[in-house]
């Protein structure tokens, strides 16, 4: 699906685009979404170089992911996206060529959505691609800093259940799926400050003073949320440790039930042994208070041994 962004007198057209149609005058933004080899073809034509295919959008080497050609300055984006409680990195290919921004993109991202509406609404007053990927990208910024508090929010209900509930596997697996949704905040917020950072070092001598002044303040808000991400690892570390030494006291105390009960039997084991015994001299088995008398000395002998182990405090 091919979509064109088109600011003419002040007001922004949004217009669906076929692989027949050219691309309008004016054209801010031009996105394409899960784009077909029709599409891409079409594509081609208003290009110098190649255009870039799902396969090259996830590249993770920065020479892959950072270039510039003919066609202008291309970036290669990493975005977080929430599905249910995880959180996933959708990659989005950015090219900022002379006259409009465009985007290729083979999932459906949160933060291009709410761009749209911002821009449907009015409430984004942008009238350059690069203060349309800036824009972007401070929306970015913003919803990874969301997302860190939605971790220390788990986090400190996870900390308060750790001592508390007796089920620890629905903690462990709440604890490993925060580790792994910071990880990805953290990666994302990574590969942001490396985009600016390059498109500032592209654009130093192109951008409005604005835009800089925006740029510098996306890249404060990223190193001022670095330690927070690294403060909720170290966070999770002691909570996975408490989590195992908790686990831990909970199955010595099984162990120990275990251990008590094996030792509280042992002297009415051993006297019904002794009596159980198929010796002809005996005397005790022609009493006839022997079979009432064996009984109340198990039930004795057990009852002692209870007895001693809470007098020492071992129960």
């Amino acid at each position: 699906m091919i979509t064109a962004y088109i600011y003419q007198h002040q007001q922004l057209k949004i217009i669906e685009l076929s692989a027949e149609d050219a691309i309008p005058e004016d054209t801010l933004w031009l996105d394409l979404y899960r784009p077909d080899d029709s599409e891409r073809d079409w594509l081609a034509k208003y290009s110098v170089e190649e255009v870039p295919d799902e396969e090259d959008i996830n590249e993770i080497e920065a020479s892959a992911r950072f270039y510039q050609n003919s066609d202008g300055l291309h970036i290669n984006s990493l975005f977080p996206q929430r599905v249910g409680q995880d959180v996933r990195g959708v990659n989005v290919s950015f090219n900022l060529r002379s006259s409009f921004l465009l985007t290729i993109r083979e999932e459906d991202v949160g933060l291009i959505r709410l761009l749209r509406n911002y821009l449907r609404l009015g409430r984004i007053d942008v009238k350059t691609p690069q203060g349309l990927f800036l824009e972007l990208f401070n929306l970015k910024v913003e919803y990874l800093s969301d997302l860190i508090e939605d971790v220390y929010t788990v986090l400190e209900n996870v900390s308060q259940q750790v001592f508390e509930s007796e089920e620890l596997d629905d903690i462990f697996r709440m604890i490993t799926l925060q580790e792994d949704s910071n990880g990805k905040i953290r990666l994302s917020l990574l590969d942001t400050q490396r985009s600016l950072r390059y498109m500032q070092k592209y654009y130093r001598h192109e951008l409005l003073e604005e835009e800089i002044k925006d740029m510098r303040e996306m890249l404060s808000d990223i190193e001022s949320l670095m330690p927070h991400s690294q403060f909720i690892f170290d966070k999770l570390n002691f909570l996975l440790d408490a989590a195992m030494g908790f686990s831990g006291l909970q199955q010595n105390k099984i162990i120990k039930i275990f251990s008590v009960a094996a030792v509280v039997f042992l002297p009415p084991t051993l006297i019904a042994s002794s009596y159980g015994m198929n010796f002809k001299h005996m005397p005790e088995l022609d009493w006839f208070v022997g079979y009432p008398l064996a009984i109340v000395l198990m039930l004795a002998s057990a009852a002692g041994t209870y007895l001693f182990f809470r007098r020492k405090g071992w129960l």
